[in-house]
C-alpha cells in the first residue's frame, strides 16, 4: 500500500495501472467505454490527461469491475491488483472435516509445514499423542466395522507426525487433561486402566520428544480458544466441527500466532512442569482404585 502519495503521481499511477490493466485482458478503449456507459473520449482522456484530477468513482469503480480489478489497486491505495473477493478466496477455503483420525487433508498439512514450528490447540486430547485404546474407544463408536482398519491405517500418519522434524507447541485447557484423568465429561465411560495407561504414554512421550514437543496448560476461566492449528507461517486453521476455516493469509496467521503465544505466557503448568501435574493425576486416579 502506498501511503501520503501526491495528487499528481497518485494520478499518473492511475493512468499506467489503466492502460496496463487494459493490455493485460485485451480491452479496447472502445470496449470499456460500452463497459461503463461512458464515450469513447472519456475513456481516451483517462489515458492520457496529464492532470492531477482523478476521474469520479462511479468511473473508477466501472473502470475496475470491467477489468478484473480493484478501484484500490487503481488508486494505488493496495499493491494487489485482485478484487476484495479474489483476495479472500485465495487466502480463505473451507473444507468438510470427516469424523476421522488424521485424515488426507490434515496430513497434508502437517507434511506442508515440515521443518516449521506447529502450534496446537486441539478439541480434545491430541490425536497424535493417543494410546491405540483410547483410539479405539473414541472412534470406534463412529467407524463401525472399519475402525480397527482405519485406526491401523492411522497409527502409520500419527507416528510420522511425531518423528517429523517439527517442533510441537500444544496448548490445552486444564479442565481437558483433568477431565480425563478422572473419566469426567467426554471421557466418561472410560475405564482406569485404559486412563493409567495413557498417562503413562504421555509421560514417555514428554520424555522422548521434550523440548521439540511442549505441552502447556492453560486456565479456560480466564483465557479461551477455539482449537485451532497454525502450521508455521504458512496457514491457520480452525476446527469448526464439520468442517475446517483455513487461512493462508500472514497478517491474520501472525494475529492467531500472538493469541497461542498469549495461551502460552500466561500457561498455568508449563511445558517443563507438564510430566509432574501428570504424575499429581496418575496418582490420584491410582488411589481412586
Amino acid at each position: 500500500m502506498q501511503e501520503n502519495i501526491d495528487k499528481r503521481d497518485r494520478a499518473a499511477q492511475f493512468r499506467l495501472r489503466l492502460a496496463r490493466a487494459m493490455e493485460d485482458r485485451h480491452v479496447s478503449q472502445s470496449a470499456l467505454a460500452r463497459h461503463i456507459g461512458v464515450d469513447r473520449s472519456t475513456v481516451s482522456q483517462l489515458l492520457t490527461d496529464h492532470g492531477a484530477r482523478l476521474p469520479n468513482a462511479h468511473v473508477v469503480g466501472g473502470c475496475a469491475a470491467a477489468l478484473g480489478v480493484s478501484a484500490d489497486w487503481l488508486l494505488s491505495l493496495s499493491d494487489r491488483p485482485e478484487s476484495a473477493a479474489e483476495i479472500l478466496a485465495s487466502t480463505l477455503s473451507i473444507t468438510e472435516a470427516p469424523r476421522a483420525l488424521v485424515d488426507e487433508r490434515i496430513f497434508d498439512w502437517h507434511k506442508e509445514a515440515a521443518g516449521y514450528k506447529i502450534r496446537h490447540v486441539p478439541a480434545a486430547l491430541p490425536d497424535m499423542l493417543k494410546t491405540r485404546a483410547v483410539l479405539e474407544w473414541e472412534y470406534a463408536p463412529h467407524l463401525g466395522r472399519t475402525a480397527d482398519q482405519a485406526i491401523g491405517a492411522s497409527e502409520d500418519r500419527l507416528t510420522w507426525m511425531r518423528s517429523a522434524q517439527s517442533d510441537y507447541e500444544i496448548a490445552m485447557p486444564l479442565y481437558e487433561i483433568e477431565s480425563f484423568a478422572s473419566g469426567t465429561g467426554y471421557y466418561h465411560g472410560l475405564c482406569p486402566e485404559i486412563r493409567l495407561e495413557q498417562i503413562d504414554h504421555l509421560l514417555a512421550l514428554c520424555e522422548q520428544l521434550y523440548p521439540r514437543m511442549r505441552i502447556y496448560l492453560f486456565d479456560a476461566k480466564r483465557l479461551y480458544s477455539a482449537p485451532v492449528t497454525i502450521f508455521g507461517p504458512l496457514l491457520c486453521v480452525f476446527y469448526a466441527g464439520s468442517h475446517y476455516l483455513a487461512f493462508r493469509d500472514r497478517d491474520r496467521i501472525k494475529t492467531f500466532s500472538r493469541h497461542f503465544d498469549t495461551l502460552v505466557r500466561e500457561a498455568d503448568v508449563a511445558a517443563r512442569d507438564f510430566p509432574d501435574h501428570l504424575r499429581q493425576l496418575r496418582a490420584d486416579v491410582s488411589g481412586k482404585n
